[in-house]
């Protein structure tokens, strides 16, 4: 199946496009990959060049698209880190003018940890049109207080938090990046279901950059392959788990996706969806 993405790239590394396209192209999808930004890597490692596209550019390569025919079999699109605020306007046109069935994953990238990195429009614009159009939202537990003013640190909280989401038009919210117990996890609330999937825990010092953007692509991957939801987020768990292994075993500061895909098209970790009590 084609999806339509729009994420950030790095020359260097694997972020955004740079850590979903191959994966995704690996599981058998095809990805027509509009960059919102370019940078030579990412703005974690303390410096980079480089520049986010104006929304006019990024609208005239989706004019072009369209015009081309090449939107015609899409069955997805896909965002993420959007740079400009103004590009959220092209990316809901496309999201509003997706065939009937299509989906629309919206990865509302604004921050992490405490700290929003995107311009106050840009958060807006989530908060507003981005998320109503959305089917799947994947925020992290910031970007989820973020969108709804409601604290998020607990499994019961983050339930609350997203099951406001979805009054907002979305049918699935997957929150990322859950310290849960002595792991880290997921939860996928759906209006009158959730269920969570914890993974062991795996120090990185410092931090990896790219895991929401490789687990938002690996997600609605297994979606688009027809999987329910608990069993979808089990295996978009399990493969991201198998990345994150194999980059912690090989001392990486960037998600070893190249030397871990064998893992994403047959996992060898096993997880379990467990029921939330709503």
């Amino acid at each position: 199946m084609t999806i339509l993405s729009f994420q950030s790239a790095v020359a260097a590394g694997h972020v955004g496009h740079s850590a979903s396209c191959f994966p995704l192209q690996r599981l058998g999808h095809e990805v027509i990959a509009v960059d919102t930004v370019q940078f030579s890597n990412h703005p974690g490692h303390g410096s980079f060049t480089g520049q986010a596209h104006s929304p006019a550019h990024v609208a005239e390569l989706v004019d072009g698209l369209r015009a081309g025919g090449f939107l015609a079999d899409c069955r997805a699109v896909l965002s993420g880190y959007l740079g400009e605020p103004g590009t959220a306007d092209v990316v809901l046109k496309a999201a509003r003018d997706r065939r009937p069935g299509a989906l629309y994953l919206c990865d509302p990238v604004m921050g992490d940890d405490g700290k929003v990195y995107v311009q106050p429009e840009l958060v807006a614009s989530f908060e507003g049109g981005l998320v109503a159009a959305a089917d799947i939202v994947t925020p992290n537990r910031f970007e989820l207080e973020i969108l709804t003013g409601l604290p998020a640190a607990t499994p019961a909280q983050a339930v609350v938090a997203a099951r406001l989401l979805l009054a907002k038009g979305p049918r699935l919210v997957v929150v990322t990046g859950l310290k849960l117990g002595d792991g880290v996890g997921c939860l996928a609330v759906e209006a009158d279901a959730a269920w969570a999937v914890v993974t062991p825990w795996l120090d990185f010092q410092p931090p990896i950059h790219g895991t929401g953007d490789l687990l938002s692509a690996l997600l609605l991957a297994a979606l688009l392959d027809g999987i329910a939801i608990p069993a979808a987020l089990v295996r978009a768990m399990a493969q991201l788990f198998g990345v994150l292994a194999e980059t912690h075993r090989l001392g990486r500061r960037e998600l070893a996706v190249v030397a871990a895909q064998d893992l994403l098209v047959a996992p060898v970790h096993e997880f379990t969806a467990l029921a939330v009590a709503l």
